[in-house]
């Protein structure tokens, strides 16, 4: 008995063993008693925060499983040494590796049978049976043979940590989302639990050509875009918005920023959040308040462009970043008798209407020092180009002193609707003097007008430059008479050590960057860039203000964001979440679309003549590119150094994407540690933030070494601060427990994808930056399409054929002509889209009423006329065969008027046969007859016919003269007799017929 006991336990536990370990639907074992004693061998061990977790120990060789994904995913912890001298040599091998010697890779793919009898290099891969050296080196392969096929690569991940929570996951990747030490950013106001951006202000937003061309055009006395550096002349790079005056950002920019229109202005009063529930005050209360006080036209005079202050998180020891601030200030006038000026008045009145209408505590106590926020992040090239372009600018300020010595009201003579979204046709007239209520720094929502006019000298002065007076000062000012020395960038600024770009310096992990900070460029790029390539995750949603499309169906980020502000108190920046900002959010955050993707390689600037890569270029290399489907798997959301909050994923070097970001460093990236990168068009760029020589085991994780730039992250939010410790801490616990749903649901992975887009799952695209996507690629070579703000074309490549064989080359199956030739769609398929969607509801309903109608018909007709007992469906086939018995009705000439035909029917004959012929009269049908009886009675008795008989009194009637028609019984109306006179006639002279007229003899 006990023996049986200690069988079943056995037995059970073999099998809970078994169940533990991570199940791949495409492993194949040969052998299962290796794998029984390699899972005897898992134990527990600690993790640094105090879990217990499963952790495999490497079994001996002996017992490894010989093949499949398990073989695969383990070979690293028992080849050792040789695989990472093996993964070295096959890495220097590029994915298109024509050009190259191939003597190396031919040694080192021979050396050892590998993975099932195949090796998998990083680049330039190949999979060969195991032979002799010398038989490699005496047959000479092609370039293609080396040629990397990522298609045939295996499309599932991240089989090594399935058991693993996401909170063990954070802490293998070496963050804390346990702790909650992050900075809460808590003001110390308690009635104040929401802050926000939400402010009243002058705007100095300028429309310009190079600019987007929906900004504002509500400032004509400031240039403002003399005073940003477009073409980089002294700038090396700056965050993602760039430059926030001067007329904004067009969608395709070379420096990849993001396109928002010019947002330029000053803040006079900071109203901040715009919930009421969170110490707020709500936008009917400020517009209320601001329509119950009158102010004056106000004078801006502006001081000077200064440096310093905010600025980014920098990378390591690079370059500096800091802001660059265009410093004004409001003009202060008095009336008679007043110790305070007109300004002052203003601002009391306005705090006393907050009061009055019921202001939120998060509402500033004081006015704002007026400035104007130009650019953020921004790193030059040198202490020299930083001093040299504070010079510039602040020259450009004098010119502007100098023609309003007094300072000048801001305006403009334009037309505007606010908000710039607004469906109103009718733009109402700008004007001069206005205030703007801004529900974020690029969305003004209410213009409030001044309670006068400009007088004559306001006008004069508000239009010198608009008029085109201003080029006199240009010439007079040719010297600054003002200091500027107020921060980082000043001319005597003697705090500041000097310090110069050094492109050297340049750092594989920089790829990791933050994005409200610049870049430090590699060497030969003059121009930073925000393009990357990436999986696109965004989801279209009703909330949300800008229309985007659905790229995954997947992932739902909802579930990660906390937009009630129940853990987080405030974004350090103007953007809120990444994935989606509401209408009407009460942060008061720049309400942008879904921008949710995870950058995998950041190619820089699209300018060719900077250092970059042109788009086209770009694209036809992605084009060439055979890669898996990509499989992505959560791993943890945390919080980085900079303060975002990110959702990382796993970073499995062996999976598709891995094998793609090799690709990518080898095609694309620059010339690093004497590794160069190769691709067929040869066309390379110096503005990649990856080396030729990066791969992705380089990346973050555990299996990686944590020195290159692969480590696929999803971002959620900028610069995030929470209200406390305890709240960082819950809301981390809170989204890890829903991504360790996502794990449980998605073991291997997932390729996201939806019905409509990338159906298989699994692409990329091509980012102008990250709200725009360029181009779509599919694995396997599947088809490229452009889906450029929401438009799309259909998957291309080139106009013809660009390989030998036509379209049978499978290098050709994606051209233009070959495409189309292999996927051409039916006319049927064609006519039926060319409806529309109301064209095919009308057609849909069209034959829906006509099949009900015809039902209808038929089963109206089958109850009158089925037999009893009879079926419908037995009707119904008697209905098609028709009546035997029914007898077809005979087909009559048609009889013309007077009883004869209509037209001779020897009409070619000669006139004088018509005397040889006699003509019979047709003989009248029912028809006729029945409309002769018809016809009323001459009443002239001479009509009758005087060879009729005389109709007999008795009810015999005698017979008639052989020579006279045959009176009929009770005949004795006209027609009748005038018809029996008309044969008569006819008899006397047969070359006549009733009416008179001359016919032919039948013969």
């Amino acid at each position: 008995m006990m023996n049986v006991i200690t069988q079943a336990t056995a037995a059970v536990a073999v099998v809970t063993l078994l169940t533990t370990l991570p199940q791949n639907a495409s492993a194949k074992l040969a052998d299962r008693g290796r794998f029984e004693e390699a899972a005897k061998k898992k134990q527990q061990l600690p993790t640094n925060n105090g879990r217990r977790r499963m952790v495999a120990k490497p079994p001996p060789r002996n017992v490894l499983p010989i093949e499949g994904p398990k073989y695969r995913a383990t070979r690293k912890h028992i080849h050792g040494d040789f695989f990472k001298e093996n993964d070295e040599k096959i890495a220097s091998s590029s994915s298109s590796v024509g050009a190259r010697s191939l003597s190396d890779a031919t040694t080192t793919s021979t050396s050892r049978n590998i993975g099932g009898g195949g090796v998998r290099g990083g680049g330039g891969g190949v999979r060969e049976e195991a032979h002799d050296t010398s038989s490699v080196s005496s047959s000479s392969p092609g370039p293609e043979q080396f040629r990397r096929q990522l298609s045939s690569q295996l499309t599932g991940c991240c089989h090594n940590y399935q058991s693993y929570s996401a909170m063990d996951m954070c802490a293998l990747y070496g963050n804390d989302c346990e702790s909650g030490e992050q900075p809460s950013h808590d003001s110390g106001d308690e009635d104040c639990t929401q802050a926000g951006l939400s402010f009243i202000g002058v705007s100095f937003s300028v429309n310009t050509a190079k600019g987007n061309p929906y900004s504002y055009q509500l400032c004509d006395q400031f240039p403002m875009e003399n005073l940003i550096d477009r073409n980089y002349d002294y700038v090396m790079s700056m965050d993602e918005d760039g430059w926030l005056v001067g007329g904004g950002y067009k969608s395709f920019d070379y420096s990849g920023k993001m396109p928002y229109i010019d947002s330029s202005h000053t803040e006079l009063l900071r109203i901040g959040s715009l919930d009421t529930s969170y110490g707020g005050t709500s936008i009917e209360q400020v517009y209320s308040a601001m329509e119950s006080v009158s102010f004056p036209p106000f004078a801006i005079f502006p001081e000077f462009v200064k440096g310093g202050g905010g600025g980014g998180s920098g990378d390591g020891d690079g370059v500096p970043s800091s802001d660059v601030t265009l410093i004004v200030s409001v003009v202060d006038s008095y009336s008679d008798y007043d110790s305070y000026s007109t300004y002052d008045d203003f601002l009391d009145s306005l705090f006393d209407a907050m009061d009055a209408v019921g202001g939120g505590a998060c509402m500033d106590d004081h006015d704002t020092d007026p400035h104007v926020s130009m650019a953020r992040g921004v790193k030059y090239k040198s202490l020299t180009h930083q001093q040299k372009y504070f010079f510039q600018s602040n020259l450009e300020v004098a010119v502007w002193q100098a023609m309003y010595p007094k300072g000048v009201v801001i305006g403009s003579s334009s037309y505007a609707s606010f908000p710039l979204e607004s469906k109103s046709t009718k733009k109402e007239y700008v004007g001069y003097g206005n205030l703007y209520f801004f529900f974020d720094r690029a969305n003004i929502t209410k213009a409030f007008h001044p309670n006068r006019d400009l007088s004559d000298k306001e006008v004069k002065y508000s239009t010198i430059y608009s008029s085109g007076n201003a080029a006199s000062y240009y010439e007079e000012t040719t010297t600054i008479d003002f200091e500027y020395n107020k921060g980082s960038g000043s001319k005597d600024n003697s705090n500041q050590e000097y310090y110069e770009h050094n492109p050297y310096g340049w750092d594989a992990r920089m790829a990791k960057h933050d994005m409200t900070d610049g870049w430090d460029l590699p060497p030969g790029c003059e121009m930073e860039g925000e393009t990357f390539i990436g999986i696109p995750l965004s989801r279209s949603s009703d909330s949300k203000l800008q229309s985007t499309s659905s790229f995954q169906d997947q992932f739902d980020f909802e579930y990660l964001l906390d937009r009630n502000f129940t853990y987080i108190k405030k974004f350090g920046t103007n953007h809120g979440w990444l994935v989606g900002e509401e209408i009407g959010n009460g942060a008061g955050s720049i309400v942008d679309k879904d921008t949710a993707h995870i950058p995998i390689f950041y190619t820089g600037t699209i300018n060719a003549d900077m250092g970059g890569i042109d788009v086209k270029y770009l694209v036809k290399i992605l084009k060439k590119i055979d890669f898996g489907t990509l499989y992505i798997k959560p791993a943890f959301v945390f919080q980085d150094d900079d303060g975002s909050i990110k959702l990382q994923f796993e970073a499995d070097a062996n999976s598709a994407l891995g094998y793609l970001y090799n690709s990518l460093c080898q095609m694309l990236g620059i010339s690093w540690n004497y590794e160069s990168p190769y691709n067929d068009l040869g066309v390379y760029s110096n503005c990649a933030m990856h080396a030729a020589g990066d791969r992705a085991k380089y990346g973050c994780g555990p299996d990686n070494t944590n020195s290159g730039g692969f480590c696929p992250q999803l971002t959620l939010a900028y610069r995030v601060g929470f209200q406390s410790e305890d709240h960082a801490a819950e809301y981390l616990q809170k989204c890890n427990n829903y991504v360790d749903y996502w794990r449980s649901l998605y073991p291997t992975g997932v390729a996201v994808g939806t019905s409509k887009f990338c159906p298989e799952g699994g692409c990329i695209a091509l980012f102008l930056q990250r709200q725009d996507p360029l181009y779509v690629f599919s694995p396997g070579l599947g088809g490229s399409w452009v889906t450029f703000m929401g438009g799309t074309s259909a998957p291309t490549i080139s106009p013809a054929p660009t390989y030998e064989g036509g379209c049978d080359n499978p290098n050709n199956s994606h051209s233009d002509k070959c495409f189309r030739k292999k996927h051409a769609r039916k006319t049927s398929a064609v006519a039926w889209d060319a409806l529309g969607a109301i064209g095919q509801l009308s057609m849909f309903l069209l034959f829906f009423m006509a099949t009900t109608l015809s039902i209808s018909l038929f089963l109206a007709k089958a109850r009158r006329m089925k037999n009893d007992g009879e079926s419908y469906l037995g009707f119904f086939i008697r209905d098609l065969q028709g009546d035997p018995n029914k007898k077809r009705k005979k087909l009559r000439k048609k009889v013309g008027k007077g009883g004869v035909l209509d037209k001779d029917l020897l009409e070619d004959e000669p006139p004088e046969q018509y005397n040889k012929t006699r003509t019979v009269p047709a003989r009248l049908g029912k028809l006729a007859l029945a409309n002769k009886k018809k016809s009323k009675r001459h009443s002239s008795a001479a009509t009758i016919d005087s060879d009729a008989t005389p109709r007999a009194s008795s009810s015999k009637t005698p017979r008639a003269s052989s020579k006279g028609p045959r009176r009929r019984p009770n005949s004795g109306d006209k027609s009748k007799r005038s018809r029996s006179k008309q044969r008569s006639e006819v008899l006397a002279d047969p070359t006549k017929d009733a009416n008179g007229d001359a016919r032919r003899q039948l013969v």
